[in-house]
Order: structure tokens, then sequence, then C-alpha cells
């Protein structure tokens, strides 16, 4: 990061007017170090301070005095933002990571937004999940507004995001804080903060913060570090919080067995029941009066994180028999030391998966992200497999279906449980929602990027967005649900299966109902955080004319806000064949994304090879499109 400019001035060698000069680095360096001395004095942790100690004592050794200082300029180069993801960075000491220090202030500005929110005591529910030092930042959450005069009551152990969504409703606290960082890397931990009880009272009743809330917070939050001694300053009960039983995810639990329809479930729950083997990796042991089709066989993993053991529950309580987990992922581990980045979306995260259920003959893969508010989806595909090369799961056909497949499956899915309602999807998904909704009779709405807005639609009956995120159940967990979009992919993974299809051929259906859409991305990821607002202006300063050889019809600016979205930093090009590109940097990395859709016509009576030779034609096309836009933002 480069030296800052201070505003100081002297007077000129003949004593006249005073003008300015350069800084001095050496002074400058000396009030980064007196800054990190403060925040010392008003640590909360002894490691922490001593972290930062030894991060000192390097700059006082001139071979290491300049990577030491550049680090404390990234630490201290300010707070860690508080906004509608709450809060999210890399664990380590000083005001621009995550720590104690910064949760202590953090809880103690949101306890002191909801005592003047709420005419009496607040509610608030602490979830965490299993990642380094997710339980002391709720333990610290609990002791702040515990001492503040707020009612607390913490989840029983690491579980899964979506428990804590659902607890917040279910027993209609004003608020609740998850502390977890979702997907990303082992070194990160976060911070999100829900809404509901007296709080918010509309729509948005349990789902997580948006505008001006998250505004409001922040002030206190700003407050409470400002005050003298920091986070040392604020109070923080001993005791006096509730942790909570086992009942409260055995809720959870029941809340999603409930979703299991038998009316729409069509196998016969009074026939012989399906008994997996001693060992899940050999045939299933059938009885020998079965004369059915033998049962789905799912293979999960949580990618060491905290939904594995529920997701099993999830599915045994449906009566799913033939699960069998990545045993090396099943466990909440926090070095995730089998994948590089713990997110189904990121290539060979599902690698063990897609082996095990090539080697078991499975008809499906499901996966969690480590907090389990997603959930990726894999299926055998034979027209994707090869012989050419290495023999790997993906040479066997083995392959994920994309956020947007999913969500179409699910949107189908849960249209026809309903006959009145809406269907919402983020701005950045498919358009398909909208088509399926029109078939339906449904209403489709539209939304900004994140579940916040998503699970605050009116009437909603089930959203997504594309990157893996699908609520099935808004009326208990307004937000993203890994676990019960789980289920749902499951139960109709087996109903097709029960008459001899798959869901290659529900996807087939839809785009024979409403079309092909394809989509898929470029993403660009950036060291030079300058970078991505230069490629945001290079692309509204001269946006392609055409996209794929169709003249572009409309250009977008989504800063000024449009159909009623509030603005946000993204651009839309929609091309006269119905081609769309989004362009928009990422809420949660330093990248820039690409959302790209291509529509294709089909035929009612389309053949599944007709929609194998469109689907080959719709990736050429989305392949031309991603090298397009990369010149278009000067990558």
């Amino acid at each position: 990061m480069s030296t800052s400019t201070q505003n100081t001035s002297t007077a000129g060698d003949d004593g006249g007017t005073p003008g300015p000069r350069e800084a001095d680095p050496l002074r400058d360096d000396d009030l980064l170090i007196a800054r990190a001395e403060a925040w010392i004095a008003a640590d909360v942790d002894d490691a922490d301070r001593a972290e930062l100690r030894s991060l000192l004592a390097r700059t006082a050794e001139p071979h290491l005095r300049r990577t030491a200082v550049a680090e404390l300029r990234d630490r201290f180069s300010g707070p860690l933002e508080f906004g509608t993801a709450g809060l999210r960075g890399a664990m380590a000491a000083g005001p621009h990571r995550m720590n104690r220090a910064v949760v202590v202030t953090a809880a103690a500005g949101l306890g002191a937004y909801l005592t003047s929110a709420v005419a009496d005591a607040p509610r608030v529910v602490v979830g965490y999940d299993a990642r380094h030092r997710s339980a002391d930042f709720a333990r610290d959450t609990a002791a702040v507004l515990t001492a503040a005069g707020v009612e607390v009551a913490v989840l029983p152990a690491a579980l899964p995001t979506p428990v804590l969504a659902f607890a917040v409703r279910h027993l209609d606290a004003d608020a609740g804080v998850m502390v977890t960082a979702s997907h990303n890397p082992a070194a990160d931990n976060g911070y999100k903060v829900y809404l509901g009880g007296r709080v918010v009272t509309d729509a948005g009743q349990g789902a997580q913060i948006v505008p001006p809330y998250d505004a409001r917070i922040a002030a206190e939050i700003a407050r409470v570090s400002a005050a003298p001694g920091g986070a040392s300053s604020v109070p923080r009960a001993t005791d006096g919080w509730t942790v909570l039983g086992t009942e409260i995810h055995e809720a959870y639990l029941r809340r999603v067995a409930s979703l299991h329809d038998p009316d729409l479930h069509i196998r016969d729950v009074h026939a012989p029941r399906l008994v997996p083997a001693a060992d899940p990796r050999t045939a299933v042991a059938v009885p020998d009066d079965y004369t059915g089709p033998p049962p789905l066989r799912i293979i999960t993993t949580s990618l060491h994180g905290v939904g594995g053991r529920t997701l099993g529950r999830v599915l045994a309580d449906a009566g799913f028999t033939d699960v069998v987990p990545v045993e090396e992922q099943l466990d909440p581990d926090p070095a995730f030391p089998t994948v590089r980045f713990p997110n189904p979306e990121e290539k060979g995260a599902l690698d063990l998966a897609l082996s095990m259920a090539s080697d078991l003959g499975a008809d499906l893969v499901i996966a969690n992200d480590p907090d389990a508010d997603r959930c990726a989806v894999a299926v055998r595909d034979p027209d994707w497999g090869t012989h050419q090369g290495t023999e790997t799961a993906a040479s066997h056909g083995w392959r994920m279906l994309t956020g947007d497949q999913v969500g179409a499956l699910l949107g189908w899915d849960a249209a026809q449980r309903t006959s009145s309602g809406t269907l919402a999807c983020s701005i950045v998904s498919s358009r398909v929602l909208a088509r399926i909704a029109e078939r339906h009779g449904l209403r489709h709405a539209t939304t900004l990027t994140g579940f916040k807005w998503i699970s605050r639609t009116p009437d909603l009956v089930f959203g997504y967005e594309e990157a893996l995120g699908y609520c099935v159940d808004p009326e208990a967990v307004r937000d993203k649900d890994g676990l019960s979009a789980a289920l749902r992919v499951a139960l109709l993974a087996e109903r097709l299966k029960e008459s001899g299809r798959t869901l290659r051929d529900a996807l087939d259906d839809i785009a024979r109902a409403c079309g092909l859409y394809s989509t898929g991305q470029l993403a660009a990821r950036f060291d030079d955080l300058a970078r991505i607002p230069e490629a945001m202006a290079t692309l509204r300063a001269a946006p392609p004319a055409e996209l794929d050889g169709a003249p572009v019809t409309e250009v977008v600016d989504l800063t000024a806000g449009t159909n009623g979205l509030p603005p946000t930093d993204g651009v839309v090009l929609t091309a006269a064949d119905d081609t769309r590109v989004i362009v928009r940097p990422s809420g949660t990395e330093p990248k820039v994304k690409c959302y790209l859709e291509v529509v294709t016509p089909v035929a009612a009576d389309a053949t599944a090879e007709d929609l194998g030779r469109a689907r080959v034609t719709a990736q050429k096309r989305l392949e031309r499109l991603q090298k397009e836009m990369a010149v278009a933002l000067g990558l």
C-alpha cells in the first residue's frame, strides 16, 4: 500500500508564507506504530496482543522493517467494514481483521442498536460454526449482549447457519448472530446478523440485515470503537445467558422433515424397506420379496463443515436408506485439509465425492458448503463422458449441475406444489424461473443479489440465486438452506427414478416447456483492488456493440437503480436474440463477475438428442461470450 501524504506545512527559508511539503515516511511509520501500540493497550485477547507486539518488534529490524510495516498498514488501513454481509475477513490482530476486539465492539454496537429499537429487553440467539475462534467469538457476543441487558440464547454446539436462521423465527428473537465465514478460506471468519421479532415485522422478519439497519448498527459500532479504551472498555458478563439444549436442533429437523409430502412421494411407505449392507461400499441388501427399483444411492459431503451429521439425519428421517458420506470430509475440521477452497463451486472441491459416486454407481451427489447454507448437486450424464485421456469420474460423465439448473428443478417442483405465491431469484440468476412462474400462473420477482433481498419477497414460495443458494421453506428459514434444499432434490430424484427417469430428463422437460436457458460465468480475480472500479469504468465507457454477433439493444447501468431495485454496482447488456450479460463486482471476494445467458427456442416435441445438440451449441456460444467480455473489461 502506498504511503499517504499528510497535510503539513512549514515556513519557507525567507520566513514568508508556509508552503506544503511532502510527508516524512519515517514519521508516517511512527504514527502507524503508535496506533498499533494503542490497539494493543485496548485489546481484549492476550494472544492477539502478543501477535501485534511480535509484528512491532520486526519493525525495529532493518531487514524485516519493510514487510512488517506493510503488514501493519494493511491491518490498520481502516476498520473491518460492517455492512449488509455483516463482518468477514482474515483472522488476526488489528482493526482490519477478524478478532475478539472487533467482535466485542460489533456486539456492543448491535446491543446498543437493539436496546434503542425495542421498549424492553431485546432477545437475541447466537450460533457459530466450527472454524477457528468461532466459539470464542460467539461467547464474547453473548457476554457483551448480556451485560447490555439483552436476553441471549446460544446454540448448543457448532451447527449449520440454517439452524440459526430457523431459531430466529422459531424463538421469535429480535436478532440473530451467526459466527461463520461460510465457504471462505480457512484463515477467515465472519459475523452475520439477522433481524426479526419486534425490530423487523414485515416480509423480512428473520432475514439478514439490509439498509438502513446496517448503517444504524455500523454507527453504533463506530461510536463504541471511538470511546476511550475501545474494546477493553466494553462491559462483558461472565454468565447470565442461556445455552440451548438439543431441542432447537430437533425442532429444525422436524420442520425439514415436514417438507416430505407423502401424497407426492410415490414409494409406498408400507412397502419392504431397503436396508443398506453393513459396508455401504458394497451392494445394497434387498429383501427377497421386493420387486421395485433399487433405492436412490446418494453420496454426500460437507467439505469438513458442520452440516454432515445434520444432512445425514435429514435424509434418514425422510426414509433414504442408501446414503454414503465422504468419510474424509464428514466431520468438522477448520483446516479443510482435503480441499484448496471449501466452496463447492471451486474446481476440485467435489473430486472425492465424484470419485466415490463413480466407484459405487451412485445416482446422486449432494454437497454442502462448510456452514451448510449452500447445496451443490452432481449427476452422471453419459453424454458428458469420454474415453479419451485419464479415467476419472468426469470421464464417466459425472458433472455438477449449475446453480441455475438446480434452481429451475426446485422452482418447477415448488410451482407444482402451489396455486399462488411468488417465485424469486436474484438479478444475476437465470430468467428461466420467470418463465416457470408464468407457465404455472404464479408471480415472479427479481431482486438484488443475496438472500437478504430474495427472502424479503412478499408471498415467497421459492427463491434461489445461481451461487448454489435455495430457499425452499421461507416460512421457517428466511435465508438459503442447503439442507432442506438437499432433501427436496433427493425427493425429486427419487420420484423420477421410480418412473425410470432422472434429473437430466426433468431438465429436458423444463426446456421443452420454457426454452433452453444456458448460463455460464467469467470471473476475474484482482490482487490490486483499484483495478475493479477501473474494469467497470472501462465497460461503462465502451460497452460492446454485439454479443456473439447479435446487436446489443439495451445497456442498463444498475447504479441508477432499475425496475424498482435499489442502486447497485453493475451493468446489464441485452442483445437482440435475448442473449444477456450482467457484470458486477463480487460482494465477498476481490473479483469482477460476468453472468452469461443464452436462450435457445425448443420445440415441445424435441427429442433428448435434439436437446443434447442444442446444449452443445449453447455451450460454444457461452465460450465465445467469455472471450468477448474478457476483452470488453480489459482483462
